[in-house]
């Protein structure tokens, strides 16, 4: 593994080594997309693409992602937390951005052969193995501007990691943007660099001018998503969330944090929602973000308008610890998998 030394120390309690995803393992898997069929799997060590300056991803975006975590088990052994899921939105993604389609079976081996090589170096819970197929447009043609890419390159990278944010117990501050889209209309659901590359300008604006951690983005005052995860309210007992729409990602954390509620006895609501009735909600309520990577996060602040208005006490609230904890034990087999949602 890469700087193996410095990357051990990301299994350690308190997951301040090294910044999630800037540690990496020695080998990728990756697969090649050319003449209407896929390459076998090849293994190689982690580095350079090789990458015409003519490929389609570097001029027209063919490019989509995905990530998910192996988590290793009590019993020592390893397991990938809802990899069909992963799978399919990766798969969706890849639709959405008119790239060659990978068969789930081939995604699915490349990350089970990569886990396995990798096994050492998967930390202890609560760290996990983060791991990031990516598909790219490969064809050599500048002239391509309104056609696919028929070529392509898969390939998976793994990262072991502790927390993304790495805030202890203090709630993360969120600037709410209730004019600006996170991405363009129809598309947002796509697990594409185009979407976090519109919605990084207003985060890195909202760190400078207000200590922010992420935006919410609410066109017109309609609560989506932060440039980089799904959002919660949550109370003693509901759980309020914007439904699926093609507008924001189809998260599989936030999947399985609604799962989790309904077990737990939630309240689960579905519905649209305002920038004014989260002001309200958080009078007595909480709000959290959840992502593969941020897991669930509690919110402690919102700056809105110039203002700042405190969630509580400004922490972790005892809901979205809750059902945080709840997940958590789940990922790592300290609970039952009773969903079925460890392979």
């Amino acid at each position: 593994m890469k700087e193996t030394a410095s990357a051990k120390l990301v299994s350690s309690a308190n997951h301040t080594a090294s910044p999630f995803g800037t540690q990496f393992c020695d080998h990728m898997t990756l697969v090649r997309y050319a003449d209407g069929r896929w390459s076998e799997v090849e293994t190689l060590p982690v580095g350079p693409l090789p990458l015409h300056p003519a490929s389609h991803v570097l001029h027209y975006g063919s490019s989509c992602f995905e990530g998910m975590k192996a988590f290793r088990m009590q019993n020592g052994g390893v397991r990938i937390f809802r990899l069909d899921r992963h799978v399919e939105r990766f798969q969706r993604s890849a639709e959405l951005l008119c790239l060659p389609l990978p068969p789930a079976d081939i995604v699915e081996a490349m990350i089970r052969q990569l886990v396995d090589l990798c096994f050492d170096d998967i930390p202890e819970a609560p760290g996990a193995l983060y791991l990031r197929p990516a598909l790219i447009g490969t064809e050599e043609n500048i002239g391509a501007a309104g056609a696919p890419s028929a070529q392509a390159m898969l390939y998976v990278l793994a990262s072991p990691v502790g927390d993304y944010f790495s805030r202890g117990g203090h709630g993360l501050t969120i600037l709410i943007e209730d004019q600006e889209l996170r991405s363009t209309p129809g598309f947002g659901q796509a697990k594409a660099g185009g979407n976090y590359a519109s919605a990084l300008r207003h985060v890195v604006k909202a760190r400078k001018e207000h200590g922010a951690d992420q935006v919410l983005f609410c066109p017109n005052g309609d609560v989506q998503e932060t440039g980089a995860s799904n959002f919660f309210l949550i109370n003693n007992s509901q759980l309020l969330t914007k439904p699926l729409d093609a507008s924001f990602l189809h998260g599989v954390t936030r999947d399985s944090v609604i799962t989790l509620a309904r077990d737990l006895n939630y309240d689960v609501i579905e519905r649209d929602f305002t920038v004014a009735e989260v002001m309200d909600w958080i009078q007595t309520g909480e709000a959290a973000l959840s992502g593969t990577a941020a897991v669930l996060s509690g919110v402690g602040s919102f700056v809105h308008k110039g203002a700042t208005y405190k969630v509580g006490d400004g922490s972790t609230g005892p809901n979205t610890r809750k059902l945080s904890d709840a997940l958590r034990a789940l990922q790592s087999g300290r609970t039952e998998d009773r969903f079925g949602w460890l392979s």
